[in-house]
């Protein structure tokens, strides 16, 4: 099986594995285990939809965590100001916020820039987005927006509450399943393919009649409403929504997500999130020290591995059959 271009099927093992591990975790590891498992979830979806714009399109953004925050804000004041609207609904909304800022980005950015001159101009828009947020009274300022609840899903037949026990949690599982399923199929289908010909041989897709700016804008719209949804979905779940997920340094995590696990490989974020995730847990009592190992780590695994996590397990399943061939030869 190649790594890189799962199979339908390979790939529904996998998301049945992930779903049935994140069913597990409550009944195996205490609250705070939990919690973090949550937020993996989350940054799965993060991370994958950086990655779609970063190796499909080529498009390096570091104003991701602005959409991210679009949604957290966007679900948490809908929470505590109208919560009378269908939480489904809010989520939804927040990821068509994510989807226009990011519409709105591209317009300004793209047909005037590329390559790292877009990601500075992301990193100066995502700036923008932080100071506005500390300054309006309505979103909390610097506070943030604290007492965001998590809400009942009420459908016509029965009702859950997602604030009691592990619902909400349960809730997020399938939700990031949704999602990446969702990405996995754009990922893979027509539309990835046009995505990744309009990176690798622009000139070439300009000459058959693609659209380059019109692609690089539709990978940015979807980058962006796909992490306001994971920021939506981050909002009740932490119960309090801060400036600081639209700081820059947070449009660094699905990157790093990324080049831990492979950038090339579909769920080259998703091992990245778990993988940055055990280590930073695993630091958490280094008081002063545990960014400057978990940065120092990361940066070695970068160096040393190039391809990610996954681009190394790649090189050494291709390398295995050719020592076997080897031996054959020698020894006919």
């Amino acid at each position: 099986m190649s790594i890189t271009r799962i199979k339908p099927q390979h790939f529904a093992g996998v998301m049945a594995l992930l779903i049935v591990a994140g069913f597990l975790l409550p009944h195996v590891a205490n609250r705070g285990i939990v919690f973090l498992g949550g937020v993996v979830a989350i940054n799965m979806v993060f991370g994958i939809a950086f990655n779609i714009a970063f190796q499909k399109a080529g498009i390096l953004s570091f104003g991701n965590a602005m959409f991210f925050a679009t949604g957290a804000y966007a679900t948490g004041y809908m929470i505590t100001q109208v919560p009378q609207i269908p939480f489904l609904l809010m989520i939804a909304l927040s990821g068509l916020a994510g989807a226009l800022l990011a519409l709105i980005t591209g317009l300004l950015a793209l047909r005037r820039s590329s390559g790292v001159y877009f990601a500075v101009i992301t990193l100066a828009v995502g700036e923008l987005i932080h100071v506005l947020i500390t300054k309006m009274d309505f979103l909390g300022r610097n506070d943030g927006m604290v007492g965001v609840f998590r809400p009942t899903l009420d459908f016509a037949v029965f009702q859950i509450d997602l604030s009691q026990g592990d619902s909400y949690y349960y809730f997020i599982i399938l939700s990031c399943a949704v999602l990446i399923s969702i990405l996995w199929v754009l990922w893979s289908n027509r539309f990835g393919r046009a995505l990744q010909t309009v990176k690798s041989d622009p000139m070439r897709a300009d000459f058959l009649g693609t659209d380059i700016n019109r692609k690089r804008l539709q990978a940015l719209v979807l980058s962006g409403a796909a992490t306001a949804l994971a920021g939506a979905l981050f909002a009740p779940w932490a119960q309090i929504v801060t400036p600081d997920l639209a700081h820059w340094s947070q449009s660094t995590m699905p990157l790093l997500f990324a080049l831990l696990g492979g950038t090339a490989f579909f769920f080259g974020p998703v091992v990245g999130a778990v993988l940055f995730s055990v280590l930073e847990y695993n630091t958490r009592t280094l008081v002063g020290i545990s960014d400057l190992m978990v940065g120092g780590l990361l940066l070695a695994v970068v160096l040393a591995v190039p391809g990610g996590v996954l681009g190394l397990l790649k090189s050494v399943i291709a390398r295995k059959p050719a020592k076997s061939l080897v031996r054959k030869e020698k020894n006919p």
